[in-house]
């Protein structure tokens, strides 16, 4: 794959932005043929992705300057994503680099971080900076908490995926609907209760998603994709989490991925507080479900 196409809605409609977004997508295709070569892995990689981040650090001042240009009321916030991911992210995965000898499972958890990172990035942060979406929506607050919950999903599921959900059932319960890709996030609220939030996606769903964003029809999932989709949970479920905010901060305590018999003894165990599910536009299922113990 030599060069990415793109597809115009990841686009924020300000063409340096643009660009670089399309060439950092570059690189990481690039990262992940050269990682199929096992005998030029660690120098070619190595190589691509000192690239990579010093590309990320050019891209990242360029987005900051147009952002100050137009004095955009959230720039300390978005700065401030940007700082997370140079100054910790970034590194913390070159150590594990490092320490691993450029295996293939290490070049694969750096691509997907970096993949999900951006594609959250791109998606729910940088297009909120020209209006594209809002940087909060406005979920009416006298509506029921449930009803409030599945506007929040079909917006983001829309923003991220680009597609339009339909609401189901609110009542999954793991009904097999296909190949998909099962997320367990757990965090502790601030009465250090836990919350269990399970993420399901189809894989045709995923594999359409990513593949639009490299430029690249992709046939299966890997550790890669694994580790992208991962990301992407976190990313959005931070993002639902904005419009309720009054329910008080949450902490990340560990991300799991699930096996189909897994997630089924966990919905035998754990009483699910919400449970939906979603039917992508006949581009495949997705499903929240949460509990709180």
């Amino acid at each position: 794959m030599n060069s990415v196409q793109w597809n115009d809605r990841f686009n924020i409609g300000v063409e340096i932005v643009d660009k670089a977004h399309r060439r950092l997508f570059s690189i990481v295709g690039k990262m992940i043929a050269l990682n199929e070569d096992e005998q030029k892995r660690e120098h070619a990689c190595r190589e691509t992705i000192k690239y990579f981040k010093s590309y990320t650090v050019k891209h990242f001042a360029e987005e900051e300057e147009y952002m100050r240009s137009i004095d955009y009321d959230k720039y300390e916030e978005h700065r401030r994503l940007h700082n997370d991911l140079r100054d910790k992210t970034i590194p913390a995965l070159e150590e594990e680099l490092e320490e691993q000898g450029y295996s293939e499972e290490a070049v694969q958890h750096f691509l997907g971080i970096c993949l999900g990172w951006l594609t959250g990035h791109i998606m729910m942060v940088d297009r909120a900076i020209t209006g594209r979406i809002d940087t909060r929506w406005h979920v009416n607050p006298v509506r029921e908490e449930l009803f409030a919950l599945e506007e929040a999903i079909a917006c983001v599921v829309k923003e991220m995926l680009g597609i339009t959900p339909r609401l189901v059932s609110e009542h999954y319960n793991g009904e097999d609907f296909g190949k998909a890709i099962f997320i367990r996030l757990t965090y502790r609220d601030e009465a250090n209760a836990r919350v269990q939030v399970y993420m399901a996606y189809e894989e045709r769903m995923v594999l359409q998603t990513f593949g639009e964003m490299l430029g690249k029809k992709l046939s299966r999932v890997d550790k890669t994709v694994l580790y992208a989709v991962s990301q992407l949970a976190q990313i959005m479920v931070r993002r639902i989490h904005r419009n309720f905010e009054h329910l008080g901060a949450y902490r990340l305590e560990k991300e799991n991925v699930l096996s189909y018999e897994l997630l089924l003894k966990e919905f035998d165990r754990v009483p699910l507080y919400y449970s939906l599910l979603y039917d992508g536009s006949g581009k495949g299922y997705f499903a929240f479900s949460a509990s709180k113990q």
